[in-house]
């Protein structure tokens, strides 16, 4: 039978991202299940098939019997016009059904600029936005992943989040809601006062946001029995038993990662003090090199990949790395199976190691200095010197490597005009680098990229309390750093101002903001992190219409003593630390590694992990 899906696809740009039926896609009879699961991304399809969380999520549902798991993605404008024109509604690919019906919806927040794609999704499936529009009637809607520690900014549209790794918890929700689907689904806040004792689920709703005249928040107050005062996130303590899907699904069309990922640990030891992710999933925990060998045997034969990536926050801290790679490079040479090693660090990679990754096929290498120079460095303790970065951008020009990327920021605390042009200066001594070695040992050509990011204040870090440098600060900065790099041979990337602004209005928000995102996305947003759609214009006028000023949120630093919008939200990672590293970046002092030394940052209440090596 043809569909309506079927007869617009001819209509529309990549009709591979709505058809479903790919390799290693779960298909059930949704008649022989409890539960109805809507997994969603709001981005589109190549995007989302490019997230480890999804694939790991996917499974686990779908290996109950009870639960079938759909996926659902952001249509792009050509199809959701298509949509619109046909009279249809949002649909998950697996079945084609609309989605409107389903039990439940789970979203994961990977990025604040796909808060507009989240409202427009639900929207196009006819759901009611606002979490308090929605009765029994409609999907239980959730969410979870890192932007989810502060979640206000889209409070009101949530009946609920799962803070941390879910893995064990989206087990539990599914457990409840057939409970009480069974008992004839009779009010939506029996569910959530059931699922609000579990450790890791947040019902904002269940809680009271009070402000002062000043517009600062007042208090976060519990106002059900149910609800706790800190939401505490949860953790797999013991990592290496930890879910791995046994399939992937292989997308027909090219993705982002095309390709096998193998998640090796999870977690960071570093703590530089910009980096959210380093904070929110402490502690860190590892897999055994044995355990993922199997997974990746498993991964390569259900899929056919021919490269497959580890995945971690820092690859090279990974302590049973050589053994992995010798074992990876046993599968894979013979079968010419690429070998990709990303986050791996300037201070601790060796010529032998890359020289492993090489042997099927060489690709361009980046590292991240983050700051031109030592002092930023200490301030962001990213705990790495200029011969760090000297002695292994030579060792990977003598070993063959011509693209190289260094990765910066810009607008980083205490940062002077100074920092901006070490930035030229350092990428400058990367090329006499090269130089310096005898053409008959170098490679033909060098390509050196530097690429600044604007740095955005995230929750949960040691900048938490710092003000964001304003959109006219990072222009300039951004035109001194491009004056100040003299040679041809080393190009320039650099970040949109205008989304990075954005990015730390909603970083930093409070529920005030969810009526903004609303309107915006009534006004014509979405897609924000795709440059042809961001309507910077449009935002601007919604805040102006609403009355709300989004400087209040970048603009100025806060005190310590101020209640900030997520401080009823417990990472395990203590507020007096992040305290204590704010003032040591103050005085460019920094703080070991995990390894090295304790620094005491609270996470050691897990018992489990680094903290207990």
């Amino acid at each position: 039978m043809i569909t309506t899906r079927d007869k617009i696809l001819s209509a529309v740009m990549k009709p591979t991202r709505y058809t479903g039926g790919e390799l290693n896609s779960v298909i059930k009879n949704p008649a022989d299940v409890d539960v109805r699961f809507g997994f969603c991304f709001a981005d589109t399809y190549e995007i989302a098939m490019s997230h480890l969380g999804l694939k790991i999520l996917y499974h686990t549902l779908n290996d109950r019997e009870d639960t079938y798991c759909e996926r659902v993605f952001a249509p792009w404008t050509d199809m959701e016009e298509e949509m619109k024109k046909h009279g249809m509604k949002l649909f998950a690919l697996e079945t084609g059904d609309e989605i409107t019906h389903f039990d439940m919806l789970g979203f994961t927040l990977q990025y604040e600029l796909s808060y507009s794609n989240i409202v427009n999704m639900l929207m196009l499936a006819d759901i009611p936005v606002r979490a308090k529009d929605r009765d029994e009637s409609y999907p239980i809607v959730c969410g979870g992943g890192p932007c989810a520690y502060n979640a206000e900014p889209v409070a009101d549209i949530f009946d609920f989040f799962m803070l941390g790794e879910g893995e064990d918890s989206i087990h539990e929700v599914v457990e409840e809601y057939v409970k009480w689907k069974k008992s004839g689904k009779k009010n939506k806040r029996d569910y959530l006062e059931a699922i609000a004792e579990i450790e890791g689920i947040y019902v904002p709703s269940f809680y009271d946001v009070e402000y002062n005249d000043d517009n600062t928040v007042k208090s976060v107050t519990p106002n059900n029995p149910h609800a706790k005062p800190k939401v505490r996130k949860r953790i797999m303590k013991d990592f290496n038993a930890t879910y791995a899907p046994e399939t992937i699904i292989v997308p027909f069309g090219e993705v982002v990662h095309d390709r096998v990922m193998l998640e090796v640990m999870r977690g960071c030891l570093r703590g530089c003090r910009f980096c959210q992710a380093g904070y929110i999933y402490r502690p860190l925990r590892e897999r055994k090199p044995e355990r993922l060998l199997g997974i990746a045997e498993n991964l390569l034969a259900c899929s056919g990949y021919d490269e497959i990536s580890l995945s971690s926050l820092s690859t090279s801290d990974f302590s049973g790395l050589r053994d992995l790679t010798d074992g990876l490079l046993k599968i894979t040479e013979e079968k010419k199976i690429g070998l990709s090693l990303p986050s791996l660090r300037i201070d601790n990679f060796s010529l032998e190691l890359m020289e492993k990754v090489q042997k099927v096929r060489k690709t361009g290498i980046t590292f991240a200095p983050e700051a031109g120079t030592q002092r930023l460095r200490d301030v962001i303790n990213k705990n790495i010197n200029e011969e760090d970065i000297i002695n292994s951008t030579n060792m990977l020009f003598r070993g063959g490597w011509t693209n190289v990327k260094l990765y910066f920021m810009i607008g980083l605390p205490t940062e002077t005009m100074d920092d901006v042009c070490g930035i030229a200066d350092l990428a400058q001594k990367v090329l006499e680098v090269y130089f310096a070695i005898p053409k008959e040992e170098r490679a033909k050509q060098i390509n050196i990229t530097v690429s600044t990011s604007s740095f955005v204040p995230k929750p949960f870090t040691a900048f938490q309390w710092a003000k964001q440098d304003t959109r006219d600060m990072l222009i300039e900065k951004q035109n001194t750093l491009k004056s100040a790099i003299k040679s041809k041979r080393i190009r320039y990337n650099w970040h949109d101002n205008k989304t990075s602004y954005l990015e730390g209005v909603f970083a930093r928000g409070d529920r005030r903001l969810s009526e903004v995102i609303i309107k915006a996305v009534e006004n014509g947003c979405k897609f924000d992190g795709w440059g042809e759609h961001f309507k910077f214009d449009v935002w601007m006028q919604t805040f102006d219409e609403l009355g709300i000023d989004p400087n209040f949120y970048t603009a100025r630093e806060r005190s310590y003593e101020e209640v900030l919008p997520w401080d009823h939200i417990d990472i395990g990672v203590t507020k007096n630390f992040l305290m204590r590293e704010n003032e040591k970046a103050k005085q460019s002092v920094t703080t070991p590694n995990c390894r090295q030394k304790c620094a005491g940052c609270g996470v050691k209440s897990f018992g489990t992990g680094v903290c207990y090596e």
